[in-house]
């Protein structure tokens, strides 16, 4: 393979093509005039100064323009200035440029005929932090679609956005009611095969494979791309630690830990193209290539779950994380995290896991496990290099002594199956659940229950309990699932007209899903009530969830509720 070393006025303010039978080696010049760098190869360049990364050429244009370009920071504007740019690596497949600043090191790995390039974030010493981002502010005229596994359409325009009134931070509503919010094209990040902005003949794209950099389990939500709201530009985001969607992601990282690398992938626009090229990527993750032992020290855990009755646990949802933590697989994100669902024999196996200790947890995903109340957990798992850990028979211990009353919602995290759960993310779809509702055990359907209570009213519950359930001193407990919750909300509970709970705000700590457009799932909360004897009668029973304080698009996000004599 021929590469040609390029001549620094090539990069001065204009872009240049290669000959196609010809390729032009990866390069970092030091611009002469000014601070900074410009880096590249035949197909592509970007000037990149102190902070920005600007003048993007491609395919004869800037695709930056008047934007604010390449960026990388955390917790908001806190961008790191990078105070030395060099060679990490050269072979001769690709080079390896380091940016430098006091925090991190930004890797830029770049071949020959590659239309964009390799990145990764190396922690020097950064603060405990909740966000940490790298992303593109391209042209909002070259880009004018958003692309994400679940939505794909134009980006609302610069116009629009300053015909409305400003609700909510980055929220909007039109003068025709209807709303312009960021968070409707935020998704699971877990689930993302690629995600970018597109127009006439462009298109810029992240696909990242791997995933174990990312923090939280299979419920991990973020933003990917919008319309940024003071400036207009086509905002391209690679968040790899967030939380815009749970209460808290703030963690500590040790020195030494990888993001990445992700691939940015430059093209015409071909969504088709994007989509062949994530397969690629995702088949070759790991990356050999990458010059890091920790990296590519790596061995599988396998295993197989079966519940203390002897059932399978099939579908279960499966999570690799930080040992003996006493956070929430959600909000775990300071080494790597894994995930993996089980098989209907209960079966599982992860791949590819970095060595280290780690516990296993698991907790039910609906079908055969939606009344499933416990979770299940083991420490002090061994991952070794290059070795299989096989994980065997594990037990996961069920209460198997209580008899179900009823059921509204199967256990599993989400707001699925109920009405408006699952629905696109749509801002404000919270106000359309009803004040008041009444839902009659044998008669309504689940999806005549609202994924979401907000306004002041009552929910109430009616069901009958045969005579010949009502047995002496005979108890009950109800278990109260919920996917999230907003603050600021009450809620008080009771059965036959008997206290069971309340929420109150100064009790609970707020996640932002359902003001943010959720409408699956936020940060998981589980509560079980003894019922004392007595309670429940003969007949006629009613179980009354009473909104007594609320904030509008803010509330209860429902997973599920479920009743069960104590045995």
């Amino acid at each position: 393979m021929r590469f040609l070393l390029p001549a620094i006025s090539l990069f001065l303010g204009a872009t240049f093509a290669a000959p196609a039978a010809e390729l032009v080696k990866p390069f970092l010049i030091p611009r002469t005039a000014t601070t900074g760098w410009v880096i590249g190869n035949g197909l592509w360049n970007i000037t990149i100064g102190d902070v920005y990364g600007k003048k993007l050429f491609y395919g004869g244009r800037d695709l930056i323009g008047d934007a604010v370009g390449h960026y990388s920071g955390y917790d908001g504007e806190a961008n790191f200035a990078w105070t030395s740019a060099s060679i990490y690596q050269e072979t001769n497949e690709y080079v390896d440029i380091v940016f430098t600043s006091d925090l991190i090191d930004l890797h830029w790995v770049l071949t020959p005929s590659l239309p964009g390039a390799y990145q990764y974030i190396i922690n020097k010493s950064l603060p405990e932090l909740g966000v940490l981002r790298t992303l593109f502010r391209l042209s909002n005229t070259t880009f004018t679609h958003g692309r994400t596994p679940i939505k794909d359409e134009p980006l609302p325009s610069f116009a629009d956005i300053l015909s409305g009134t400003k609700v909510q931070d980055e929220t909007f509503q039109r003068p025709d009611g209807t709303y312009i919010t960021k968070y409707d094209w935020s998704t699971f990040i877990r689930e993302i095969d690629f995600h970018g902005v597109y127009g006439e003949g462009f298109g810029s794209w992240y696909i990242r494979p791997g995933r174990d950099y990312l923090n939280g389990n299979q419920l991990k939500q973020e933003l990917t791309v919008h319309r940024e709201t003071k400036t207009g530009d086509a905002v391209e985001l690679n968040v790899v630690h967030g939380s815009h969607f749970q209460v808290s992601s703030q963690a500590t990282f040790p020195a030494g830990k990888i993001w990445g690398p992700w691939l940015w992938y430059l093209n015409d626009g071909s969504k088709e193209d994007a989509a062949i090229r994530s397969k690629q990527e995702f088949s070759a993750w790991p990356y050999p290539w990458l010059n890091n032992t920790a990296y590519q020290s790596r061995g599988s855990i396998s295993g197989k779950l079966t519940l203390s009755d002897g059932k399978p646990a099939a579908g279960a949802s499966i999570f690799l994380g930080d040992n003996r933590s006493n956070l929430s697989t959600l909000d775990q994100g300071a080494n790597y995290q894994y995930t993996s669902t089980a098989d209907s024999r209960g079966n599982f196996r992860i791949d590819d896991v970095r060595t280290g200790i780690y516990t296993l947890s698991a907790w039910g995903n609906g079908g055969s496990l939606s009344a499933v109340t416990t979770t299940f957990a083991l420490n002090d798992i061994v991952v070794r290099e290059g070795k299989k850990t096989a994980l065997r028979n594990l037990s996961w211990k069920i209460n198997t002594q209580r008899k179900r009353i009823f059921q509204i919602g199967a256990l599993d995290r989400k707001a699925l199956g109920f009405k408006n759960g699952g629905a696109p993310y749509t801002h404000g779809l919270a106000a359309q659940s009803p004040a008041n509702l009444t839902y009659t055990i044998g008669k309504s359907n689940e999806s005549e229950w609202y994924y979401a209570s907000s306004a002041l009213g009552s929910w109430t519950v009616v069901f009958d309990v045969p005579k010949s359930e009502i047995k002496g001193n005979r108890t009950a407990v109800l278990t109260i699932s919920l996917a999230g919750w907003s603050q600021s909300s009450n809620l008080d509970v009771s059965l036959n007209e008997s206290p069971v709970a309340s929420f109150v705000t100064k009790d609970l700590q707020s996640d932002p899903a359902l003001y943010r457009s959720g409408t699956t799932a936020g940060e998981w909360r589980f509560y079980e009530f003894g019922v004392g004897a007595g309670t429940l009668r003969e007949g006629e029973n009613k179980l009354v969830f009473k909104v007594t304080r609320f904030t509008l698009w803010r509330g209860y996000l429902w997973d599920s509720v479920l009743l069960e004599w104590s045995s």
